[in-house]
């Protein structure tokens, strides 16, 4: 089965999110894709981070049902910071009938030089890359990518969490049963 992994902290998850990976799960060769939750990703503060387990949750309530779609605590397990490639390397051995690719926004392709083991990344595995508005594509020689002709939305989990913080409503930004979920526990309060 051809995997598409989307790592990201989904801190919280939101629209833009769910919309870029039910595109890529439905406009791609891919037959799953699969949220890959960094508990702490190396390049973001932790403090600002809601509980791991609390941001699975609200990824399963958002995509309940959705066949093509499911999240994995693997980093959970894993030694943090959250590595790609070492993600990659424990996913490879523990389901060695899969082919991965790794799903991003250009973003944080123009950001890959400064990822552990790029270079293998690269060489090692399709990327398909989703455009983020001010990031252009550059190609890198040897690099298996394929750029999306996704949605473009300007979304951020970090706007949404200032908008709760300011206690002002994020419906439409985050699925309902994401919100309800938030404001039940007051998670980012």
């Amino acid at each position: 089965m051809k995997v598409g992994l989307y790592f990201g902290s989904f801190n919280p998850i939101h629209v833009g999110h769910l919309i870029i990976a039910n595109h890529v799960a439905n406009n791609t060769e891919l037959n799953q894709v699969w949220f890959i939750i960094s508990p702490q990703n190396p390049l973001k503060k932790e403090k600002t981070l809601l509980n791991e387990h609390h941001r699975k949750r609200l990824i399963d309530i958002c995509i309940e049902g959705e066949r093509k779609l499911r999240t994995s605590n693997v980093e959970f397990k894993l030694p943090k910071p959250s590595y790609t490639i070492n993600t990659l390397t424990y996913l490879e051995e523990k389901y060695p009938q899969h082919q991965f690719s790794i799903i991003m926004g250009s973003d944080s392709f123009s950001n890959i030089p400064n990822w552990k083991n790029y270079e293998a990344l690269l060489k090692n595995y399709e990327i398909y890359i989703y455009k983020r508005l001010g990031f252009k594509v550059k190609d890198i020689s040897g690099a298996r990518i394929k750029v999306l002709q996704a949605p473009l939305l300007d979304i951020s989990s970090s706007h949404i969490r200032k908008l709760i913080h300011l206690k002002k409503s994020i419906r439409f930004l985050v699925p309902d049963a994401a919100v309800e979920e938030i404001d039940r526990h007051q998670y980012y309060n």
